[in-house]
């Protein structure tokens, strides 16, 4: 069956508890593999931490609902416990471009896929200033749609034990099971900044702080009635891209530079996987440290990140922003993604408008801004590209806070948001050829065709 953690809201708790969850199950022994549902990079790297597994992304905005049905059978399967954490409120969603029976508005929601996935859920709720009024917010949740299962509750900041007394006293006649109960933690705190939680890579302190979950864990669930729901069933459904990996396995491997560091670190580990799948072989590497690019390689990918955060250093790396630039012109087929386009434009100015110079490649600017550009996108290719034909329908995320001085006089993309028609703008860079530099990032995984474009264009 596995498992569905959601909220009722955003910020309850969600991550809090699922880290929690994992991290005493991990320390119970054996593997469990974790979900994150909804495009987010940075809770995965959580959940990658603790398990030591790579998190998958459910998105069937990005993919496709049989995409995110197959993707997880086949990485829960031969586990025997398996975890997926939700997005936002349990039914938050968007709407769809297609009818959606009973709810139109909770596509892509963790309620969405608990039900494609056959999941029960388990609510989290935030108490800190509740005290009888959680069992409208219970019953609410438990009758909204019957065919999402609640399986049970957790409690989360409970202030005393007066406090839980009051919660139980209310909640009593909803015989909904109380699965964990939290109380307000004080010293298990994960930094966040301007696009949500501080990334793991930048977090010194990070293993006590799993650590003190793990312990929490071990005494604030009701075990005995949680391991049956987090067991899963295995399934015989077919492995995502099984038809690539024989295909071909026997070719030999194409070297692709992929920048991963405290900057870069913005990946769907689909992605990755099916560049390997394809004959890839990739060459970790970092921009901020490393003196020099990586040898005989003979493609370049930079994903997102925060590149504002450490653009003195990049500025500095003076060898390898010109040998990326060279490379570049030279011809090599290059995907840079938000943070990596930032890193290919002229210059980025901070928040506080110093300008660290970058690799030049992109003729403008990449302007920090407290404004908050967010949503799922449908991007249309106005011309041909290295990963796309004119007139291709993509689908993708953008989430970013910086802007560009100016867009391509030849743009990627004309874009739109995902659940209307309302246009979004021309988008995303195309020169030189070889380069797809754009703010909007995509999954691959239903879309097979972009990764082996650019494999094919890195051969030739």
């Amino acid at each position: 069956m596995a498992l569905v953690i959601a909220g009722e809201r955003s910020g309850v708790g969600k991550t809090t508890v699922t880290l929690t969850l994992l991290a005493s199950l991990c320390r119970r022994g054996g593997q469990v593999p974790s979900f994150k549902v909804g495009p987010d990079y940075i809770d995965p790297m959580f959940h990658r931490y603790v398990t030591g597994l790579a998190c998958r992304n459910l998105d069937p905005v990005l993919t496709s609902e049989a995409y995110v049905q197959q993707c997880f059978r086949h990485h829960s399967q031969a586990s025997e416990y398996a975890l997926v954490e939700g997005v936002m409120g349990l039914f938050d969603g968007i709407g769809s471009r297609e009818e959606n029976t009973v709810h139109p508005f909770t596509f892509a929601s963790t309620a969405h896929i608990a039900q494609l996935l056959d999941l029960p859920v388990v609510l989290v709720i935030d108490c800190s200033r509740l005290s009888g009024s959680v069992a409208a917010i219970a019953h609410g949740y438990c009758t909204f749609d019957p065919k999402i299962k609640i399986a049970g509750l957790v409690l989360n900041r409970v202030g005393s034990d007066r406090h839980l007394s009051l919660l139980k006293d209310a909640l009593k006649s909803l015989q909904l099971p109380i699965l964990g109960v939290l109380r307000r933690q004080d010293n298990i705190t994960i930094p966040d900044r301007h696009l949500g939680l501080v990334p793991t890579a930048e977090l010194s302190e990070l293993d006590a702080v799993i650590e003190r979950l793990a312990d929490l864990g071990d005494t604030c669930f009701d075990w005995q009635s949680l391991l049956p729901l987090l067991k899963t069933q295995h399934s015989a459904l077919s492995t995502p891209h099984s038809a690539l990996s024989t295909q071909h396995s026997a070719l030999s491997k194409v070297r692709v530079a992929v920048a991963c560091d405290r900057a870069f670190n913005f990946y769907y580990q689909d992605n990755l996987d099916l560049l390997q799948k394809l004959g890839a072989e990739l060459v970790f590497w970092s921009p901020l440290e490393d003196a020099e690019l990586p040898p005989n390689i003979q493609g370049m990918y930079f994903g997102g990140g925060f590149p504002e955060v450490f653009a003195q250093q990049l500025t500095k790396n003076t060898n390898v922003l010109q040998a990326v630039k060279t490379a570049i012109l030279q011809g090599m087929p290059t995907i840079a993604e938000c943070g990596g386009l930032m890193y290919l434009c002229q210059e980025i100015i901070d928040f506080e408008g110093k300008s660290y110079p970058m690799v030049g490649i992109i003729p403008t600017s990449a302007c920090m801004d407290k404004r908050l550009t967010l949503g799922y996108r449908r991007a249309i290719a106005l011309q041909d590209s290295l990963l796309v034909n004119v007139g291709t329908n993509v689908y993708g995320h953008e989430f970013h806070r910086s802007t560009l001085k100016a867009n391509s006089h030849q743009p990627l993309f004309d874009t739109y948001r995902y659940d209307c028609d309302e246009n979004t703008g021309f988008e995303g860079w195309n020169l030189p050829i070889n380069l797809h530099a754009s703010y909007i990032h995509l999954h691959w995984g239903a879309s097979t065709e972009i990764p082996q474009r650019f494999i094919q264009q890195c051969k030739n």
